[in-house]
Formats: structure tokens, C-alpha cells, sequence
């Protein structure tokens, strides 16, 4: 029985491990859309992007965005 939680445990350790790191985060929700019929993009996957930038709709087109910044927290 400590042999199983033994190599469950270090299973877990191995995948955790594995993880990427950093946090994943979504694009901003569009609300304004182009009066364009086909607007153009700068991107179209994450791969076309800097790194630690996200391909995202815009407003019109598809653009390059970085993480937006944490919310900064006011003491008083």
C-alpha cells in the first residue's frame, strides 16, 4: 500500500513538474466590431506573435497583444 502512494505521488511530482510556466490568460472580449468586410490581420495563430504575446481579435483585425497588467490593489 506505500509502494502505490509512493509512485503515485511521484507521478504527480513528474507532471507538475512538466507544467508550463506562468498562467494562462484569455483575449479581452471585443465589443466594437470594423465596418470592414474582411479586415486585415496581423496574426492569426500565437506562433506569429513575440514571445509572451497572444494573437486576439481586435476591434478590426486580429493583433498581437501582451498580457494586460494585474489590477493594482489600493490601501486606503
Amino acid at each position: 500500500m506505500k509502494t502505490v502512494a509512493a509512485l503515485l505521488l511521484v507521478g504527480m511530482l513528474v507532471l507538475w513538474t512538466e507544467l508550463p510556466a506562468g498562467t494562462a490568460w484569455s483575449c479581452p472580449p471585443v465589443r466594437i466590431t470594423c465596418a470592414m468586410a474582411n479586415p486585415p490581420n496581423a496574426c492569426y495563430t500565437d506562433q506569429h506573435c513575440p514571445r509572451l504575446q497572444k494573437c486576439c481579435p481586435s476591434f478590426c483585425g486580429r493583433r498581437c497583444r501582451s498580457r494586460p497588467p494585474a489590477i493594482p490593489i489600493s490601501y486606503g
